[in-house]
């Protein structure tokens, strides 16, 4: 059976709750009408131009992105700006938009969950617990074992394994030889969650976006975690797999299927370097 937008939209937010989002955020439909039918489903980071592209060149009925378009208030979307215009191509090509941010931050299994899955961590638990969440499942980042130890050096060759490549590398600080086991991990910008990582005693800090202040305030104890900092986009890409997955699994429950696909296209902000 074919589901709707709405029943779309439904499942995503069973998976990705709105009230997890932080108060600052933008969630949610931003184009689309929940009673179109959805056939085809693509998921990305960034709604940038050229995955606003693919989705319309591809027919798909719904964009699923992490990033939002619209993330502070405006007041026109007329088609004169950037945004604008992509604003139009979306209705005028019937293509929704739905954007799930920081409440798939926030969710269990979430973005922080896939990128500790890729790196091999075991026994989760949020490093950011949602306040209101009783269970303790709910939160941001990861803290997780690895099934065993490896030196520094190994577990950033891991990292640069399994993540997708980009022109940003993965940069490391610590000795290369430091015995690595428990690891925290951040998808997306995470120095300022330096304080929990600190006081949670991991070994390892994965995440994006690391500024020389704070990263070298963090390393100038000598307790502190090694660093590894990998780009932004990368961080959270892997979070699209498993998205697609679990709509795909909760829509067949209900009867309804979609087609699924994970976009590929590279939309860090870096694309050289010397």
């Amino acid at each position: 059976m074919e589901p709707t937008l709405g029943d779309v939209l439904a499942v995503l937010d069973e998976l990705y709750d709105p009230a997890w989002a932080e108060s600052w955020d933008a969630v949610g439909l931003v184009t689309g009408d929940p009673a179109q039918p959805v056939r085809k489903v693509l998921f990305a980071v960034d709604p940038m131009r050229v995955v606003i592209d693919e989705a319309i060149a591809g027919d798909f009925d719904l964009l699923v992105t992490h990033h939002p378009l619209l993330l502070k208030g405006v007041n026109s979307v007329a088609a004169i700006t950037p945004k604008g215009t992509v604003i139009h191509d979306l209705i005028k090509s019937e293509t929704a938009l739905h954007v799930c941010h920081t409440n798939a931050d926030n969710a269990n299994p979430g973005v922080s969950d896939a990128l500790a899955n890729k790196l091999g961590l075991q026994d989760t638990r949020p490093l950011k617990p949602l306040p209101q969440d009783p269970t303790g499942n709910l939160g941001g980042g990861r803290i997780g074992v690895l099934a065993e130890p490896v030196t520094l050096e190994e577990f950033a060759a891991r990292v640069a394994a399994n993540l997708p490549r980009t022109q940003h590398g993965v940069r490391v600080s610590g000795d290369p030889q430091r015995r690595i086991e428990t690891v925290a991990v951040v998808g997306g910008a995470g120095d300022t969650e330096f304080e929990r990582v600190r006081a949670a005693g991991v070994d390892a800090y994965v995440t994006a976006d690391l500024r020389h202040h704070p990263a070298t305030e963090a390393r100038a104890y000598d307790e502190g975690p090694a660093l590894v900092d990998v780009a932004h986009w990368a961080s959270e890409w892997p979070w699209l797999e498993d998205a697609a997955r679990l709509l795909t699994a909760r829509l067949a429950t209900g009867g309804s299927t979609v087609d699924t696909h994970i976009s590929t296209l590279c939309t860090d902000a870096w694309t050289s370097r010397l």
